[in-house]
Order: structure tokens, then C-alpha cells, then sequence
């Protein structure tokens, strides 16, 4: 017998915001400090309990599989099935609630307290939200009884939906066949979704080159940023004179080259550069 699926990490996006890096790898199998972003995500979930997880995968999937390295199911999805849809994959298999967490950010979520608002609440569907700072996430409004508006009302807020959900087995119930997006096709079936708000934690949000490029600089500063300004994986050797440039696997610059604003990596045994702008 199959066990229970207690968390799911969303990795099946395009990561077109990653702009040529997603040319080489799909977003959550970029590492830091070696180990990629996926199993970031995973290892928090663990840390509060979770056994058993699952991701989904589109782009790139075998890069993705060979990421998780064993770590979590991986469920192929040839099809893209939007931001709810993806949850499909654990029907008839997920605890409740089942955990959700987006594979491209990094943070220490407060999964226990979050889970214990969630049950005191009796909520078909939770978001851990923060208030929002600013910056470019579309911001979230709740209305008096903490239910999350829909896009365009505003009330009590904003905050920032940090990417942590829980879903009962009521709220998968109404997933459609095929595509859907969550608020269009699931928040308004639902009698009762929370907005649980809490203090803001340490989290950082890998959607951009530059976003992998501050992370490596303040999460791994001897390992993937220890060239200043650049990213380096762990399969890649620098050399040469690089400024704000990304060493992708295999990397292995000319020892002569003078570079900035670039991408590197290594594809059928030749070094590849694409601009980064």
C-alpha cells in the first residue's frame, strides 16, 4: 500500500523569469551550499514532521528527477496543470492537510504553528501570509473574518503570500480535470479559506538571476558565492575575470577570458556562454 503524501512541493513551472538558466536546469535544481533548491524546501518540511513527499515536474524533468536524487516522488506532468492542478498528482494519497510549498524559495517555515491555526480554524484551504514589504509580489488583502479576497477588493492588509499552503481533503475534492488555477477555479467554491498571518521568518525567493545571485552571496558565500558577484555551482571550475556571471554545471571558462553578465555551462562536451541580459 501506497503511503500518504504529508507534503508537495510545486517545480513545474517554466521558469521563464530565470531567463537562459532555465536553458540548463529547471529552477528547483539550482543549488546552494550544494544542495538544490527542491531539497531546501524538502528538508524544512521534514524538519516539522513531514514524511512523505511529492513534487511535480515539466520542464526539464529528468534534471529535475536526478535533483531530487531519490529524496521525493517525482510526478511527471506532460502537461502543464496550473497553479492548483499540479495537486492532482497526490488525489486519493494526501494526508490532511497536505503541505504545500513552491520549489523555488527558500525559507524557514513555521510549519507547526502554521498547522495548528490552520485546525483551529477548521479551514478547507490556508496561506501563510506576511505583511507585505514591498517589492514586486502582488500583495493580499483579507476581509473581518480573515478569508482572502479576491484580486481587485482590498481590506485588511496587504501581506504577502509566502508560498505555504495547507489543503484539506475537501478543498483537493474540487480540483477539475485538467488545468486550473487557483483563485479562479478554487477559491470560490470553497466555504471557509484563511489568510493566517504571522511574523515575518527568513525567506528568499529564487525566481531571477539575480535573485540567485544575492542568495549565493548570503546563504553561500564559501561555496556557490565565493566569487564575489557570481554564482558558481558545484560542478563548475572559474577562471578567468568574471563580474555578476553565472557558472552553471560543467563551467570552465578560458583562463584568459574578461567576462560580466553571462551564463556558463558545459553541453555536449563544449563551454556554452549566453548573456544573462
Amino acid at each position: 500500500m501506497e503511503h500518504a503524501i504529508d507534503g508537495f512541493i510545486l517545480a513545474a513551472g517554466l521558469g521563464t523569469r530565470m531567463g537562459p538558466l532555465s536553458c540548463v536546469l529547471p529552477k528547483p535544481a539550482w543549488t546552494l551550499r550544494g544542495r538544490p533548491l527542491l531539497l531546501w524546501g524538502a528538508d524544512g518540511m521534514r524538519e516539522a514532521g513531514l514524511r512523505n513527499l511529492a513534487c511535480n515536474a515539466h520542464h526539464l524533468p529528468e534534471k529535475l528527477k536526478a535533483a531530487a536524487g531519490g529524496e521525493l516522488e517525482v510526478c511527471f506532468e506532460p502537461h502543464l496543470l496550473g497553479s492548483a492542478g499540479g495537486l492532482r498528482h497526490a488525489l486519493g494519497r494526501a494526508a490532511d492537510p497536505l503541505a504545500v510549498w513552491n520549489g523555488d524559495a527558500l525559507a524557514k517555515v513555521p510549519w507547526g504553528a502554521f498547522r495548528a491555526e490552520h485546525t483551529r480554524r477548521k479551514a478547507e484551504l490556508s496561506w501563510l501570509l506576511v505583511p507585505h514589504e514591498g517589492g514586486p509580489w502582488n500583495p493580499v488583502w483579507l476581509d473581518r473574518s480573515g478569508h482572502i479576497l479576491p484580486e481587485g477588493e482590498t481590506g485588511e492588509g496587504p501581506y504577502h503570500f509566502t508560498g505555504a499552503a495547507l489543503w484539506s481533503s475537501p478543498a483537493l475534492a474540487h480540483l477539475p480535470e485538467g488545468f486550473s488555477d487557483l483563485k479562479r477555479d478554487i477559491f470560490p467554491r470553497l466555504r471557509h479559506h484563511a489568510g493566517i498571518v504571522m511574523e515575518p521568518f527568513p525567506w528568499f525567493d529564487i525566481s531571477s538571476p539575480e535573485h540567485l545571485l544575492a542568495a549565493a552571496a548570503a546563504i553561500a558565500p564559501n561555496a556557490e558565492g565565493r566569487l564575489p558577484g557570481c554564482y558558481v555551482h558545484p560542478e563548475a571550475v572559474p577562471s578567468g575575470e568574471l563580474r555578476r556571471c553565472v557558472l552553471g554545471p560543467g563551467a570552465h571558462p578560458p583562463a584568459a577570458v574578461r567576462d560580466a553578465n553571462a551564463l556558463w555551462f558545459q553541453e555536449n562536451g563544449r563551454q556554452v556562454r549566453l548573456g544573462l541580459d
